[in-house]
């Protein structure tokens, strides 16, 4: 069964938070998916992480791009799993896919979105009802993750 995580973004926005967060899972060899809620917003996501910062690089890709399957970290709206990753991180209240077939489960939502708010409400109530265990972290004022209870 998957190890869930939730992560409340309460100080910075989703394109500061996610960057480090594949950056540590890459270096960990996992291949991560990225499940967006729309084309834009993927690909939008896909032109900050080329740039995000001058001494890093995170090899990545979109499910539009021919080899989206060899893409160590894959940009998608689909819930498929098409590069065959062992992570996936369901970002801004997307639908997570219907069976969770990884060893890592990371929803990412905004803490400022009530719509993002009440989708990571309702994922956590259908999957802790499934019998998953799950965690729950938060951004402290410094911006740092700490696991509550």
């Amino acid at each position: 069964m998957a190890e869930i995580l939730f992560y409340h973004l309460t100080e910075s926005k989703l394109e500061n938070a996610l960057p480090p967060l594949l950056e540590k899972s890459v270096e960990r060899g996992w291949k991560v998916a990225v499940q967006t809620v729309d084309e834009p917003r993927r690909d939008a996501l896909d032109a900050h992480l080329w740039t995000w910062r001058d001494e890093s690089f995170l090899p990545h890709g979109t499910d539009a791009a021919p080899d989206a399957e060899d893409q160590p970290i894959l940009l998608t709206t689909e819930t498929d799993n098409r590069n065959r990753a062992t992570v996936r991180f369901v970002v801004d209240g997307a639908e997570p896919p219907p069976t969770l077939d990884y060893d890592r489960v990371v929803f990412v939502f905004d803490g400022h979105d009530q719509s993002q708010l009440e989708a990571a409400r309702e994922h956590w109530k259908r999957l802790k009802g499934a019998g998953h265990a799950l965690t729950y972290w938060q951004q402290t004022p410094e911006g740092r993750w700490e696991k509550k209870a």
